[in-house]
């Protein structure tokens, strides 16, 4: 009885956290605007924290990544003969599945965690509350932008992931495997799809973008105001948006691959 009561206790935090959450998103989002140049002003600043910053890191996961998927995938097709599909292998694996998948998990681990950090810092030192006696709806002011930040910057960052990961493996496949140029680029363009594995990629960062910057907003104002709190609350925001990401892609694959 006391472990049935327990997972009872535990669903019913679970569905208020998610409650409180989704109220905070919407309250956020249906907030009264401010004028157009300050609610500009703050969305390019957020974009540049949260999305320019996290440029690098995803660079350089995908310039590796790319090497990596490019060795590991001629060793296993040169058992079969068809070394010529690399660059088919390549292109589909990062586009489908591991350009949103891995871009989503740095995109958690940097920018969702300075997000909850940055919003626990500021309720901590009671700039939130400073706002609200000024008369600003710290919602609108706040978390808004980065709220919008994140769903842009997160489907551009796996482009680019995208980008760099194909243009590593390319590199490694012919000067290092032998591989014609030619061939590689003609056999990626003759199997991808626009619109099922270029799109369905988008729509997946997008998807991983609005769970991952939600998550951080609400453990960011929800956290402590203290340092244990904030450690607290960044470390859980990380864990759930990375177990939500691998969640959503494995719902999302089957939904749009699934026959």
């Amino acid at each position: 009885m006391q472990q049935i009561g327990k997972l009872g206790r535990t669903g019913i935090a679970f569905t208020q956290s998610l409650g409180q959450s989704a109220l905070l998103l919407w309250m956020a989002l249906t907030a009264p605007p401010d004028r157009l140049s300050r609610e500009f002003r703050r969305l390019v600043t957020q974009l540049y924290f949260i999305g320019v910053n996290s440029v690098l890191i995803v660079m350089l996961s995908g310039l590796f990544i790319g090497m990596v998927l490019a060795l590991q995938g001629h060793t296993v097709l040169s058992r079969f003969g068809a070394v010529e599909a690399l660059g088919q292998l390549v292109s589909l694996t990062l586009l489908r599945e591991l350009g949103p998948v891995v871009a989503g998990l740095l995109f958690a681990g940097r920018a969702g965690s300075a997000i909850t950090a940055e919003l626990g810092f500021m309720k901590a030192t009671e700039q939130l509350s400073a706002l609200e006696m000024m008369g600003v709806d710290p919602l609108a002011h706040v978390l808004r932008p980065r709220f919008l930040a994140g769903l842009i910057s997160m489907p551009i960052l796996a482009q680019i992931f995208n980008a760099v990961a194909i243009s590593s493996a390319w590199l490694v496949s012919t000067e290092l495997l032998g591989i014609d140029s030619g061939s590689f680029w003609a056999n990626m363009q003759q199997v991808v799809d626009f619109r099922e594995d270029v799109v369905n990629g988008i729509i997946k960062a997008v998807v991983f973008g609005f769970v991952i910057t939600w998550v951080a907003l609400h453990e960011g104002y929800t956290a402590a105001p203290n340092t244990e709190g904030i450690n607290r609350s960044t470390t859980r925001s990380v864990v759930i948006a990375s177990l939500s990401v691998l969640a959503l892609d494995f719902i999302l694959t089957a939904l749009m691959f699934g026959e």
